[in-house]
């Protein structure tokens, strides 16, 4: 009965001693939520990013093909400028035809270069939000790795700097979403 007595009390003193990783081991667990939300952000960010480039680079491409052609109009409404047609009345109607393509054209040109240039802003804002959250999991990460020597140093120390650092982590990637 002695012995019984003895066994229960240092069970309940190794369960104790136990329970006293419980607060470490939720944070541990808080943590790993932490990172893996803000590194589905991360990538939707830069996903979106990528996203965005494209787009952009698609349109100074359109830009750029219809930056040409207006060039090649003036340049045809130039020669026939220089030749003497014989019938006038069609090379004024082709006259007036390309001059109203230029137009348009260049009505076009700047319409694009101002889609480019939202889609450039966009880029970068994105940009800017991935890279926040590129830091702020990489912070969680270090925290998380932090908690965890707790479990293995029983060092109070540890699981406070893993918090400290946990919460900065956490401040960095948020403020993603202050960026306009």
């Amino acid at each position: 009965m002695a012995n019984e007595h003895s066994e229960l009390h240092e069970r309940a003193e190794h369960g104790a001693a136990g329970n006293s990783n419980a607060p470490v081991t939720i944070t541990l667990a808080i943590l790993a939520v932490l990172v893996a939300v803000v590194s589905l952000l991360d990538r939707r960010s830069h996903a979106q990013e990528l996203l965005l480039q494209v787009k952009s680079t698609d349109q100074w491409a359109q830009y750029q093909a219809k930056d040409l052609r207006e060039r090649s109009y003036e340049v045809f409404l130039d020669q026939l400028s220089v030749l003497s047609l014989a019938d006038q009345a069609h090379a004024r109607d082709l006259k007036a035809k390309y001059q109203s393509e230029i137009e348009r054209y260049h009505k076009e040109l700047a319409d694009i270069m101002t889609a480019a240039g939202q889609s450039e802003a966009g880029q970068k804002l994105n940009e800017q939000r991935g890279n926040r959250f590129d830091l702020g999991e990489v912070l969680i990460e270090a925290a998380f790795v932090i908690c965890a020597i707790t479990l293995l140093t029983r060092k109070r120390i540890y699981w406070l700097c893993g918090l400290a650092l946990g919460l900065v982590g956490l401040v960095i990637a948020a403020t993603a979403f202050l960026i306009r």
